[in-house]
């Protein structure tokens, strides 16, 4: 995939740099696959605002995405490779032999009329589904099950995969996207390859307009409002706000999110800075 930087004809494109999609070879989705999505604009059941800087934004339509694979054994062509939305890859409509389309997320590489497989015994191929135990050391996945039959968790974002660096008894070790080495049980299935669309966080917007079309709405710096309104508000002019913490109170940077003695720290070897070894 590529990008394109655009000539400075307008204010909003002087700016911009954008997806070039050349990948993409129709624009228009599968209908038996899409669903209508209806948006929030931040409000509860109750209509209240919950989550501020969300509302307006173009009509999206939901593609089933296949995440499961679990359509074993059946060779499938790929179709089309579209742009999807709703995630920042591209998807991939198969077509497989007894004539049921489904999406999958689209790994580079992958081309219209390639054939690919999902099942316990099949080739470690761009675009193919199998157990982590059938696959050989090295490999880049994406997609991966945290539990079998559970359907693909972790590594589905664009450019975004995990390499297999080593097997146990039980257990796959992957370098994730992060840099952090952890356990999965061996049995869970894993698409081979990298997501598609590995260029999109090269990408930018060139106008606030066009972060209005995804439904994001201008967003109220903390520091520019009054201590009333926000805890790094206020000051004698152009304070910084002390510590960077949201309107309750939390800390935006540096305070650890993740729950303290979560079960599956056992499978967790290394975090993504080094520090933090399993016991």
């Amino acid at each position: 995939m590529s990008v394109k930087k655009f000539k400075p004809v307008t204010a909003g494109t002087r700016w911009r740099i954008g997806n070039s999609f050349s990948e993409i070879t129709t624009n228009q989705p599968e209908k038996s696959l899409v669903e209508t999505k209806k948006s929030t604009g931040g409000r509860n059941s109750s209509g209240h605002l919950t989550m501020r800087y969300r509302g307006g934004g173009h009509k999206k339509k939901y593609r089933i995405v296949d995440f499961k694979r679990d359509k074993h054994d059946v060779i499938a062509k790929v179709v089309s490779i579209e742009y999807d939305p709703n995630r920042t890859a591209f998807i991939a409509l198969l077509e497989y032999a007894d004539g049921e389309k489904r999406y999958i997320l689209a790994p580079q590489g992958l081309k219209i009329g390639t054939e690919v497989i999902s099942g316990n015994a099949v080739a470690p191929e761009i675009g193919n589904a199998l157990q982590l135990k059938n696959m050989p050391l090295g490999t880049n996945v994406h997609n991966i099950e945290l539990n079998p039959g559970q359907g693909g968790k972790i590594s589905r974002s664009a450019g975004a995969s995990a390499q297999l660096t080593n097997k146990e008894e039980k257990y796959a070790v992957l370098k994730m996207p992060s840099g952090e080495l952890r356990k999965v049980l061996i049995n869970c299935f894993a698409t081979v390859g990298v997501v598609s669309n590995s260029d999109h966080s090269l990408q930018s917007m060139g106008k606030a307009g066009r972060n209005r079309w995804k439904g994001i709405r201008p967003r109220n710096r903390g520091v520019a409002m009054n201590p009333v309104d926000h805890p790094m508000g206020g000051g004698e002019g152009r304070a910084s706000g002390g510590h960077p913490r949201s309107r309750t109170g939390k800390y935006a940077k540096g305070e650890k999110t993740r729950t303290v003695g979560k079960s599956s720290d056992k499978l967790i070897i290394q975090r993504k800075n080094g520090s933090k070894l399993a016991k």
